[in-house]
């Protein structure tokens, strides 16, 4: 296994529209592993390929309190959504920037898991959040895309100086 780098916002590579997996193989397989220990490593809860500059359709999700209930979607599909709530989001590739955003409370999701075998799982709470906040990454769209220009000016503006200071 080994640890990717995490683009960073307002990089356009994360508006980038990922592709279907074809086929899950040993190195979709390796994808997984590598994007759960870097999200791990991070410390985060959910990760898209999208975020480490691969274009696929692949995340990773681990929204429990013990770090023991890894989920993997490949190719996943938000077919229902249901009730509305709001929660302070962040993300790895817009680090240190917490901001309340709406999703829906509770989602039926189809995808393909490590053995390439259609799955569905209904998901409320945090989980449900989390897989929408993924899945917009697999669509190009961060969720400061929901907060006005002027809080996403400030949020880029925040972010560069933060670079021009580690750099």
């Amino acid at each position: 296994m080994a640890l990717l780098p995490i683009l960073r916002y307002p990089d356009q590579r994360l508006a980038k529209k990922a592709a279907p997996v074809p086929v899950v193989d040993e190195k979709i397989r390796k994808l997984v592993a590598d994007m759960a220990e870097t999200m791990y490593e991070a410390p985060g809860i959910g990760l898209a390929a999208t975020q480490v500059d691969v274009h696929l359709q692949v995340i990773v999700i681990d929204a429990s309190e013990e770090k023991n209930g890894l989920h993997v979607l490949i190719n996943p599909c938000i077919e229902k959504s249901e009730g509305t709530c709001e929660g302070e989001e962040g993300c790895l590739s817009v680090p240190g920037v917490y901001e309340k955003v709406r999703r829906a409370e509770r989602v039926t999701v189809r995808f393909l898991d490590l053995q390439g075998q259609e799955q569905v799982i209904e998901a409320e709470g945090l989980l449900a959040v989390c897989i929408q906040h993924e899945v917009d990454h697999l669509n190009g769209k961060l969720f400061v895309q929901y907060l006005s220009q002027l809080k996403q000016s400030r949020i880029k503006a925040k972010l560069a100086k933060k670079a021009r200071i580690t750099a």
